[in-house]
């Protein structure tokens, strides 16, 4: 890995490190709502990533389909 590589996700760990912490306090100051904002913004950012993965995935099978590749996996 090169050193501009290592560092670019250093900053990028530190960035997002730095939106969850502010995001937290947030949630702490609002006081009793605190916990739904929390759960909201991790819900939301979950359903992101399973469909971002769910699309990745369904590429993968089209590319394989239109590749005449097989099936991965033991199936």
């Amino acid at each position: 890995m090169s050193k501009d590589l290592i560092m670019k996700n250093l900053l990028y760990f530190v960035l997002f490190m730095t939106i969850a912490l502010i995001a937290i306090v947030i949630g702490v100051i609002i006081g009793d709502y605190a916990s739904w904002y929390f759960a909201w913004i991790v819900g939301t950012a979950m359903i992101v990533l399973v469909s971002a993965a769910s699309g990745a995935f369904f590429d993968a099978q089209e590319d394989d389909r239109r590749n005449g590749g097989a099936p991965r996996g033991g199936h």
